[in-house]
């Protein structure tokens, strides 16, 4: 994991982020997010149900978030969803 790439924490859950260069912002996992706020036992699920409702709703959450390689569980690099700072605390914070 190099210097654009790391863990976070948030209490005791681990959120996968990464450095953006040309916007100079970090981007964070979508389903960390999740799991650290919800403590739901499946965060990838939750995310993909949360997602689907916010979708029909017209919500600009998903419209704004991106998608980008991270490590997952298994070493693999797999697409995720990813937020900046300002949309993980609009999108999470204020629901």
């Amino acid at each position: 994991m190099t210097k654009q790439e790391a863990l976070k924490l948030f209490g005791s859950s681990r959120i996968r982020t990464a450095w953006d260069d040309e916007k100079e912002e970090w981007l964070f996992s979508v389903v960390d997010i999740c799991g650290a706020l919800t403590e739901s036992k499946d965060p990838r699920n939750y995310w993909k149900v949360l997602k689907n409702r916010l979708k029909k709703e017209g919500n600009q959450t998903v419209t704004n978030c991106n998608r980008l390689k991270m490590q997952s569980a298994d070493g693999r690099l797999r697409m995720m969803d990813v937020v900046n700072t300002e949309q993980a605390f609009h999108h999470f914070y204020l629901r």
